[in-house]
């Protein structure tokens, strides 16, 4: 009797274990894969790469930052705007398009933050695939199984509401 208690009680809790698995985010096992892909992709290229993170808005206007990994290190940071003709936009020249090198980068305020893309998969984890209410969880992988969209759009919000990143190449 003494004996069935103590495997009840085992069970039970082994349960209670297995249930608190890491379940808290949207797209779990497709996040898993794609952290597989990345892993075997820092390999292939000795962690060294290049991507670029497309923003838009509903008015018109792009943009475009492109990232360079070097063994794990982000080396430069290049941004660019894209602008409709005949929308009227107040920037400079040198805000329309720069490009940071070394200590330099991240010392622009616009364009996509200068993160690895191992940065970039913590924060999918932790922030842009949390399970929330009142919004809507997007995660594509279009870049050979790494992540091409991840991120969060709330319910009821109408004008440039996505919080995530938007990877269009990654080479």
């Amino acid at each position: 009797m003494k004996y069935k208690i103590y495997l009840i009680a085992f069970v039970f809790i082994g349960s209670l274990c297995l249930s608190c698995e890491s379940d808290d985010i949207s797209y779990q096992s497709s996040f898993e894969n794609s952290l597989e892909a990345l892993e075997t992709f820092k390999i292939e290229t000795n962690n060294s790469y290049i991507y670029t993170v497309q923003n838009g808005s509903w008015v018109g206007w792009s943009n475009e930052t492109t990232i360079t990994v070097l063994n794990g290190e982000v080396t430069q940071r290049h941004f660019k705007y894209f602008i409709p003709e005949g929308l009227d936009v107040n920037l400079s020249e040198e805000e329309l398009e720069w490009i940071e090198n070394g200590v330099e980068v991240g010392s622009h305020t616009s364009g996509a933050q200068a993160l690895t893309l191992d940065a970039i998969y913590n924060k999918a984890e932790n922030e842009w695939l949390v399970k929330r209410k009142n919004a809507k969880t997007y995660f594509e992988t279009g870049n050979n199984g790494l992540i091409s969209v991840c991120g969060y759009t709330q319910d009821n919000c109408t004008d440039d509401c996505f919080n995530g990143i938007r990877i269009i190449h990654i080479e």
